[in-house]
């Protein structure tokens, strides 16, 4: 069987997030140090360790299969790839922001400005659905402080959680894009490929369901069984399991954590006892 082959960054936070999910797929990929390339040890996979905005080039000429990048970079390089998964990591936005000390009346102000922007392309997009005529002066990093040296009136970047920008005095005024990571695949993978794909997103999303939810056991007098039913929706149904005691139950089902302590608060108040909750690790429906 041919591998699949997967491109995934380099170094930073997505190569982190994407070796982990990897991982808890059950994918044993070692990483030397310099290797670019790496062959898993039990799946028929071999990752390519590339520049993030690389990767898509590198998926849309075939030398990789599949690769993991940023949304943002794959609308900027604009190549024929297709998302064959959204991942729910590194989560951020492209934003235009401007001078905390200017007057923001909408998006018609960018009009004749000069806008300092690492993704030239997702920014023409805008201005021409906007019917806005401005200046677009790209800058490779940085882009933040071009406002403050002059180079620029205005910046198009991404934002996660806004400190470059209140650091550098500017205030974000139109999200023009909301970006993750994804997995993008070559359109016509064949048979045998597309094959390991499937099963490497059914891997994966069996790591995401188990996130943010728990196991959760407990026993309830047989009379209490509907109402704390009614507290557990779970995934279809609470599984009921009689107890040795007569007139008792055991029951379990998955609750999500954030909604942890208000449940196990009603659980008790319902009659539930011997309350047991357990991390989940996979989810696989």
């Amino acid at each position: 069987m041919k591998n699949l082959k997967i491109a995934i960054q380099t170094k930073g936070r997505l190569n982190e997030d994407s070796m982990k999910l990897i991982q808890e797929s059950g994918i044993d990929l070692t990483i030397g140090r310099r290797k670019l390339v790496s062959e898993a040890g039990n799946f028929p996979m071999e990752a390519l360790f590339l520049r993030d905005d690389d990767i898509p080039q590198t998926v849309a000429d075939g030398v990789a299969d599949v690769g993991i990048v940023g949304e943002n970079e794959m609308l900027e390089k604009g190549k024929d790839v297709v998302i064959a998964k959204r991942l729910g990591f590194s989560k951020c936005r492209l934003s235009l922001a401007i001078p905390k000390s200017m007057d923001y009346p909408g998006p018609q102000f960018f009009n004749g400005k000069k806008i300092a922007t690492s993704y030239p392309k997702i920014l023409q997009n805008y201005l021409d659905k906007n019917n806005i005529s401005a200046e677009i002066h790209v800058i490779s990093g940085s882009v933040e402080i071009a406002p403050g040296i002059g180079l620029a009136d205005a910046i198009f970047d991404i934002v996660s959680s806004g400190s470059t920008l209140v650091s550098n005095r500017l205030k974000e005024v139109e999200v023009v894009i909301y970006s993750e990571a994804v997995l993008i695949a070559k359109p016509g993978l064949s048979a045998e490929k597309q094959e390991i794909l499937d099963e490497l997103i059914f891997r994966m999303e069996s790591v995401q369901r188990s996130e943010g939810k728990k196991y959760i056991l407990l026993n309830t007098p047989n009379e209490k069984i509907q109402e704390v039913a009614s507290l557990l929706p779970g995934m279809k149904s609470p599984t009921v399991v009689p107890l040795a005691e007569e007139g008792w139950s055991s029951m379990h089902s998955v609750i999500a954590e954030d909604d942890f302590w208000e449940v196990i608060g009603k659980l008790k108040k319902a009659g539930a006892e011997g309350i047991l909750v357990i991390p989940i690790e996979k989810m696989i429906f």
